[in-house]
């Protein structure tokens, strides 16, 4: 019977730290040349789990490395690798200590291997996290726009020129990138047939969502962060509420669903019966959102476009 081996990669800006669970512990720097080693290496021992917080965008490169050697590796919140080590009592925090942790991490809940995202689908997630970053400057220079002093208003103007131009060239280009790809041309036509569908969720979907059509409906909506989880204890019954998952995926669903209960006459119906039945808008709206993407997840899985009868309910 063969080992079981259990891996954390710690990747900083300039070294990835390996701890191999049970075994060694090794350190390379983190540039082609590191990965390369650090690929070979771990191919030798064959491991059962790899690994790795996500740190930015640093983690890219070496999980891409690992996924293309056939090596199974995760890419997990690095959220909950501080609270593992919180709850095993570990509080000192060192690159060689947080790759123990993740190794460890790996051991006692081995989170499930997912495909990592291929060279173009982290290059549109790359456009789409681009042109979020724009809409955030030209919504903070607005702002600054209404309270400036006359001295600074021309330079706040130039600036949203430039970044209003900006924005619509990104926004040409990743309208180029969607078209070039067969896949998800044919994607997204089924999406962008559903009333209240449009271009910024399916690029938001296709780049930070590439399971879609992949998971069942309670896994979709866990993984986009909209499916409730109970707060019980003993005789007290808590109320529902959505937690973690993808915030990217939640806010462009939001948007979304606000349109699809004007729009969509199916999300609409949805609504109205979650309204009439004493439901908080809130929770109502969240319900379309989960609702929503169920619908989006199906399609994408039977490669249907919009009637009316999917979204209906069982």
């Amino acid at each position: 019977m063969s080992a079981t081996i259990f891996v954390g990669m710690d990747v900083s800006q300039d070294t990835v730290d390996v701890a191999v669970q049970p075994g060694t512990a090794f350190q390379v720097t983190n540039d082609e040349s590191g990965v390369a080693e650090a690929v070979t290496q771990l191919q030798a021992v064959h491991p059962t789990l790899i690994v790795l917080e996500a740190t930015g965008g640093l983690e890219v490169p070496l999980a891409g490395a690992l996924a293309a050697a056939g090596l199974p590796v995760v890419v997990i919140n690095p959220r909950q690798v501080r609270d593992f080590a919180r709850a095993t009592g570990q509080l000192a925090k060192t690159d060689r200590l947080d790759a123990q942790i993740l190794a460890r991490f790996a051991e006692a809940i081995r989170p499930p291997v997912r495909p990592v995202p291929d060279e173009q689908t982290q290059a549109l997630a790359a456009l789409v996290a681009r042109r979020r970053q724009l809409i955030e400057m030209l919504t903070a220079e607005k702002n600054r726009l209404r309270v400036a002093a006359r001295p600074i208003q021309k330079r706040l103007r130039a600036h949203i020129l430039w970044l209003e131009k900006e924005l619509e060239g990104l926004t040409t280009d990743l309208s180029t990138t969607m078209r070039d790809s067969p896949v998800w041309r044919e994607k997204e036509e089924v999406l962008r047939s559903v009333p209240g569908v449009g271009p910024v969720l399916t690029t938001t979907l296709f780049a930070n969502l590439p399971e879609l059509g992949t998971l069942t409906r309670k896994e979709v909506a866990a993984l986009a962060g909209v499916a409730p989880f109970p707060r019980d204890s003993g005789t007290l019954k808590g109320r529902r509420t959505i937690w973690g998952g993808r915030a990217h995926v939640r806010a462009a669903l939001y948007m979304a669903a606000l349109v699809a209960t004007r729009r969509n006459p199916v999300i609409r119906a949805f609504y109205q019966r979650l309204c009439q039945a004493g439901k908080a808008k809130k929770l109502a709206l969240t319900a379309c959102m989960r609702k929503l993407l169920t619908i989006l997840n199906a399609m994408v899985k039977s490669r249907t476009s919009w009637r009316e009868s999917v979204g209906q309910p069982a």
